[in-house]
């Protein structure tokens, strides 16, 4: 067999590989079980609050500068291989391109200006997201510890503002620029939960929380031990729970149902427990839940974590 004979046989094995591998991509891609309405989102589910659909934005955005650019890089590698390869140039070394200031001006700049880009919507949306109203329609502080999650609904249940004549010691770690936003006469009713406990409508396992559609919610987050992280999947948001140091944000629930939350932060032995459970419903079920938890005598608060250090206690937040 001649040597020109070899090499095509030789080949055939690569290009059949080739195309088994293409066609096991193709059959990954579309045998996820992703319908034509869950593919715009890119892995992402469904967002529930007024808030995540610009977060949605920004990851779509990313995998559209991130697709750009591989289709560029790609194509470039895919020309070389074709075009410089060297059974067509029969040539040992091929000619060298050195001190090309145009193209070294392009792989410079144009990485810049594309993480200027990313770096602004990033930024711009953040700010977004960060800022929290003075006077919110409820606040509820969430308490992490070791291996779940409690709920202090900081609520006029009563609905005198006589109560109570004064602050809870419980809460003394939150500092007071973000009580500010607690409506006055504020007793509270809270819920302790524990990994054993399962939602009664999904069974879903951990403790569940109540929030009202339509309205917005300020989210006080505490830690009592280590580092958590609070984490509402379809709010497409999460944010640490950290001891000493008190986080925030805000956002207004728009759709009612049942979703789950979750820590995000590897917090020990049990983090893989620390579930919980997000129900959203009316304004009108929600007060009634709250009276609810009142009669059962879960008023006041539960402790809600470390002291804050100076450097927490003094930080700036945007507010509008």
């Amino acid at each position: 067999m001649s040597p020109n004979g070899s090499d095509r046989s030789s080949r055939r094995p690569v290009r059949r590989k080739l195309l088994q591998a293409l066609a096991a991509g193709l059959v990954l891609a579309t045998a996820t079980g992703c319908t034509s309405k869950d593919f715009p989102r890119l892995g992402m589910p469904t967002p529930v609050t007024e808030e995540a659909p610009r977060i949605l934005s920004l990851w779509q955005g990313s995998w559209a500068a991130a697709l750009a650019t591989g289709v560029l890089v790609w194509g470039l590698i895919i020309w070389a291989v074709i075009f410089h390869r060297r059974s067509r140039t029969k040539i040992e070394v091929p000619a060298q391109t050195r001190y090309n200031m145009p193209i070294e001006a392009l792989y410079t700049v144009v990485p810049i200006i594309i993480v200027s880009v990313l770096f602004y919507f990033t930024a711009r949306d953040e700010n977004a997201l960060l800022k929290t109203s003075k006077k919110p329609d409820h606040v509820v502080n969430v308490v992490g510890y070791q291996w779940s999650w409690g709920f202090n609904y900081m609520e006029n249940v009563d609905g005198s503002t006589a109560t109570p004549k004064q602050e809870a010691k419980e809460i003394s770690a939150i500092p007071q620029r973000m009580l500010k936003a607690v409506p006055k006469g504020a007793e509270g009713v809270y819920e302790a939960g524990t990994p054993g406990e399962r939602n009664p409508q999904t069974g879903n396992p951990g403790p569940t929380l109540w929030l009202p559609k339509g309205e917005s919610v300020q989210f006080i987050l505490t830690s009592r031990d280590v580092i958590h992280s609070f984490w509402v999947v379809p709010f497409l948001m999460k944010m640490d729970v950290i001891p000493g140091h008190t986080n925030r944000f805000e956002v207004t629930p728009n759709r009612e149902g049942t979703f789950k939350g979750k820590c995000a932060e590897l917090c020990g032995v049990d983090h893989s427990r620390m579930l919980f459970n997000v129900k959203v419903v009316s304004p009108e079920r929600y007060q009634q839940h709250l009276k609810e938890l009142a009669k059962k005598g879960q008023t006041g608060y539960i402790p809600a974590g470390i002291e804050q250090t100076d450097a927490a206690k003094n930080a700036e937040t945007r507010t509008s």
